[in-house]
């Protein structure tokens, strides 16, 4: 249920880059019962980068939702990440990680046991018929792989997800700002079908720990199975810049930290200004943009509380 005090709107949309639209979240709030769903490709590890989608999961279950989450292993196959046998494991093990990291009492949902029934395909081949080929490969964009050489699977992908959405009856698509254009998809085509238009939460993307785009080749990110010493040696030498702006170690305690522990104390000797407190985020980037709290300084709080979120998956999957 919602914490006491706290606006449900408010609380479903913290720490989101957009909500389309916010008007009609309202009234999904508003009337009861509401159904939310995310998709997860069972690619490989999870890491921070997911969990900001699984936090807003969260929130929306503390504030009344029905959530599902999509294990989307059919998905993953057409997106060329594994084959069927590696895929279906690895939705064990991202699921696994999902419930260590506090998504419980939610609705989990193989995508094969979701997309091979004939109602779903009809659904899917409708609306290929809408669809063009262009729009389909312009929606894959940011989340397909090998997009210079696309296969035509990749462009069932994004049918697929639009027909999750209706035979999941999500009033609310939760993703990544990179899931927009297949969000917007679902909006246009899916209303003519007699399907409702799903309000889309899309949350930031997190900057790899080099202030680049996060990449398992670079490994410039935190598997929430991370060793404690790994997280405290990767966010030591993390990108910190003296802006807010583009900052992946204040991006960590502001999607991560502080939905989480809602109060962060910086811990230094008394020669470097003592401890200092926070009661939100919003309160310690300002601080940290005048100087007042040291790059490293702010490094080690974000370690600190990063190594106790992740704990325990470690204990349970590390």
């Amino acid at each position: 249920m919602t914490p006491p005090g706290t606006d449900p709107f408010a609380l479903a949309t913290r720490n989101t880059v957009e909500v389309v639209t916010e008007e009609d979240l309202r009234k999904v709030l508003s009337a009861g019962k509401p159904r939310c769903y995310a998709g997860y490709e069972p690619s490989g590890e999870i890491h921070l980068g997911h969990l900001v989608t699984v936090n807003k999961l969260m929130d929306l279950q503390a504030v009344g939702f029905h959530v599902v989450v999509l294990l989307a292993d059919l998905h993953a196959f057409l997106n060329r990440k594994g084959t069927l046998e590696e895929v279906e494991e690895l939705s064990r093990y991202n699921r696994a990680c999902f419930e260590a990291l506090g998504l419980s009492g939610v609705e989990y949902v193989t995508g094969s046991a979701l997309q091979l029934g004939p109602e779903y395909e009809i659904l899917v081949l409708r609306l290929a018929q809408q669809i063009t080929l262009n729009r389909a490969q312009r929606s894959m964009d940011e989340v397909g792989r090998q997009m210079e050489h696309p296969t035509v699977s990749q462009m069932i992908y994004p049918i697929m997800q639009m027909v999750d959405i209706a035979q999941l009856r999500a009033d609310v698509a939760v993703g990544g700002i990179d899931q927009r254009k297949i969000h917007m998809l679902a909006r246009e085509f899916l209303p003519p079908l007699g399907f409702p238009s799903p309000v889309c939460i899309h949350t930031p993307i997190l900057l790899g720990l080099d202030g680049e785009k996060m990449s398992s080749s670079k490994g410039n990110y935190i598997s929430v199975v991370e060793r404690e010493e790994d997280i405290r040696r990767k966010l030591s030498k993390a990108f910190c810049p003296p802006a807010v702006e583009e900052n992946p170690v204040l991006q960590v305690l502001e999607l991560h930290v502080f939905p989480r522990v809602g109060e962060v104390t910086v811990k230094r000797p008394a020669k470097f200004g003592g401890d200092r407190t926070f009661g939100s985020f919003a309160e310690m980037a300002a601080a940290y943009g005048k100087g007042e709290v040291h790059p490293m300084d702010l490094k080690n709080t974000a370690a600190g509380y990063l190594v106790e979120i992740l704990r325990p998956v470690r204990e349970r999957l590390g």
